[in-house]
C-alpha cells in the first residue's frame, strides 16, 4: 500500500508541476485581451484558465490526500521507528589492559644527581657531542 501511494505520490507531483507550468501568469491576461484572438483558442472564449485552475486543484487535493496517507501509514508501521534502531550498534572495544605496575616508594622523593665529575650520557645523532664546562 506504501509503495502505491507513493508511486501516485511522485506521479501526481510531475503532473502537478506540469501544469502549473503551463498555466499563463496574471501578466499574460493583458496581452492577450489586445487582439490576442482569444476566441479562437482550444478551450474557447473564456481560454484555458478555467481549465488548468481546476486541473491545479484537483491534483493539488490528490496530492495533499496521498500525503496525509503516507504520514498516517508511515506512524502506525509495525517494524523500528528510526533508523538507528534498524542498523546494529557497532561492537565497544574492550578497556585496554594495563600490566600491573608496582606501587612508588612512599618516603620523600630525593632527586637524583650525576656526581660532579662524572660524564653526561650522550644520545647517539645528537648534535651536541661536548660535555658541559669543556672546551671546543
Amino acid at each position: 500500500m506504501t509503495d502505491f501511494l507513493l508511486i501516485v505520490q511522485v506521479l501526481v507531483a510531475v503532473a502537478l508541476i506540469a501544469v502549473v507550468l503551463i498555466q499563463h501568469g496574471k501578466g499574460a491576461d493583458m496581452g492577450a485581451s489586445f487582439g490576442g484572438g482569444s476566441s479562437q483558442t482550444l478551450f474557447g472564449a473564456r481560454g484555458s484558465a478555467t481549465f488548468l485552475s481546476r486541473v491545479t486543484a484537483v491534483l493539488a487535493t490528490i496530492f495533499f490526500a496521498t500525503s496525509l496517507g503516507l504520514a498516517y501509514l508511515s506512524a502506525h508501521r509495525a517494524g523500528p521507528a528510526s533508523v538507528t534502531e534498524i542498523v546494529p550498534a557497532a561492537p565497544r572495544a574492550a578497556a585496554p589492559v594495563v600490566p600491573n605496575v608496582p606501587a612508588a616508594p612512599q618516603g620523600p622523593a630525593q632527586p637524583t644527581q650525576a656526581p660532579a665529575g662524572a660524564p653526561l650520557p650522550t644520545i647517539p645523532g645528537s648534535p651536541v657531542t661536548t660535555q658541559p664546562g669543556s672546551q671546543k
